[in-house]
């Protein structure tokens, strides 16, 4: 059974709670580390999407006509910020492998630890789809909240995020800056230290995924 509180869902499934288990580990090699992000993010994506819109389609079976349900209107669109949620991009194609893919870079300062953007793309018409946020870790919560306050501003409005780990801090700044959007957690962890890392976390999400230092 998923924990969940008003629009926001914490993952409990054990598949889920053991592939964030192995993603920990600081032995785990680049390569399992980068299926496992895309592994979870499919997991979990399966639950986010689960209020997509149907509409009924004309289909013929091989033993008649029937009506059955699609999902209905303008598809999907994926927005990574990047670079770090590039790696949960996969998962969700998976499951919709018509989606939009957007993106969204930012970048945090060292001082402050709030963050800038460098690059917005998104798919048009960004207003008639889904929008499904990606970003391994919620730290802070600067980077997420700023990215959906980018989407709305070019016309997004029914937005979902996702992130694997979650620090309490980020949670709920951004719930406070977007109460209206659906969050999906894999883990809540139990706090930020002093350089923003989520503790226990998994270290830097980026570096870990590209093989990067």
């Amino acid at each position: 059974m998923d924990f969940s509180m008003e629009n926001v869902t914490v993952f409990t499934h054990p598949l889920i709670q053991h592939k964030i288990s192995i993603l920990r580990d600081k032995r785990t090699g680049t390569n399992e580390f980068r299926a496992l992000i895309e592994e979870i993010a499919m997991l979990m994506g399966f639950e986010a999407l689960r209020d997509l819109p149907l509409q009924d389609v004309e289909v013929e079976t091989p033993i008649e006509t029937c009506m059955t349900p699609m999902i209905a209107g303008k598809k999907m669109a994926v927005v990574p910020i990047l670079r770090a949620g590039l790696g949960m991009v996969n998962g969700i194609l998976a499951l919709v492998p018509s989606a939009k893919v957007g993106h969204i870079g930012l970048y945090r300062d060292e001082v402050t630890h709030e963050p800038h953007e460098y690059y917005c793309k998104l798919p048009s018409p960004i207003e008639q789809r889904t929008i499904v946020v990606t970003d391994p870790m919620l730290a802070t919560g600067g980077s997420a909240a700023a990215a959906v306050d980018f989407i709305k501003q070019h016309g997004g409005r029914n937005i979902k995020f996702m992130a694997i780990i979650a620090a309490p801090e980020g949670l709920k700044r951004l719930r406070e800056a977007h109460p209206d959007i659906q969050i999906y957690i894999g883990h809540l962890d139990r706090q930020l230290n002093d350089n923003a890392y989520i503790c226990p976390g998994l270290g830097d999400a980026g570096d870990r995924i590209f093989g990067t230092k």
